[in-house]
C-alpha cells in the first residue's frame, strides 16, 4: 500500500477510474442523455479544477505567505526554488481550466451569453451565476497577468533586479488578496445559483 500511495500519478489515475465507474453506474454511457452526461462531466471537471485553484489560493494566503518571514534565510531557497514553482504551476493552470470549463458549462447549457451580460431576471439564477462568472474571470486575469508575472521575478524564473523583485512583491500580494476577497462571494454565487 505504501508504494501505491507514494505514487501520486497512480492515485490520480485510480481516482479517475473510480469516478468513471461511479458515473457509469449512476448515469450510464449508453448514448441516451448524452447532453446530461456531458454536463455532468463538465461540472465534475469544473469542480475539481476549481477546488485545486481555490485550495492553492488559500494555501498561499493562509500558509505560505504568512510563514515565509518566519523561515530562516538559509531555508527559504527550498520554498522559492522547489515548492513555490510547483504551487504556481498548478495554481495558474487550474485557474485557466476552471474558467474554460465554467464557460463551457454555461454555453453548453445555453445561458452563457445571458449570464456574461447579466441579462437574467434575478429569479432564475442567471444574474447570480453571471456575477460569479465575472468574479472568476477577474480572478483568473489576476493569476495570469499580475500574480504569475510578478512571481516569475520573485522566484527567479526570469531575470530581475533586486528592485524589480521588491516592486513585484506588493503587486503579487495585492492581486492575491484581491482574489481571496473575491473568492468568498464568487463561491456563494456559484453554489447558490439555481439554474436547473
Amino acid at each position: 500500500m505504501a508504494k501505491f500511495f507514494g505514487n501520486l500519478h497512480l492515485v490520480l489515475v485510480t481516482g479517475l477510474v473510480l469516478a468513471i465507474v461511479v458515473m457509469m453506474a449512476f448515469v450510464g454511457w449508453t448514448g441516451e442523455g448524452a447532453k446530461e452526461v456531458t454536463n455532468d462531466v463538465l461540472r465534475w471537471l469544473h469542480a475539481f479544477f476549481g477546488i485545486l485553484w481555490i485550495g492553492l489560493l488559500y494555501y498561499l494566503n493562509f500558509v505560505q505567505v504568512p510563514t515565509m518571514p518566519k523561515i530562516p534565510a538559509e531555508l527559504k531557497p527550498a520554498v522559492t526554488g522547489h515548492i513555490a514553482p510547483n504551487v504556481f504551476f498548478y495554481f495558474r493552470w487550474a485557474a485557466l481550466a476552471t474558467v474554460v470549463l465554467g464557460l463551457a458549462i454555461a454555453f453548453h447549457d445555453g445561458y452563457g451569453a445571458q449570464a456574461l451580460t447579466l441579462g437574467g431576471n434575478g429569479a432564475d439564477g442567471i444574474n447570480l451565476i453571471g456575477i460569479g462568472m465575472w468574479m472568476g474571470l477577474i480572478m483568473a486575469f489576476n493569476v495570469w497577468f499580475i500574480i504569475w508575472p510578478a512571481q516569475k521575478k520573485i522566484l527567479g524564473v526570469v531575470d530581475a533586479t533586486a528592485e524589480e523583485k521588491a516592486a513585484a512583491a506588493p503587486r503579487a500580494l495585492a492581486a492575491s488578496r484581491t482574489n481571496l476577497l473575491l473568492s468568498l462571494p464568487m463561491l456563494y454565487c456559484m453554489v447558490s445559483a439555481n439554474l436547473a
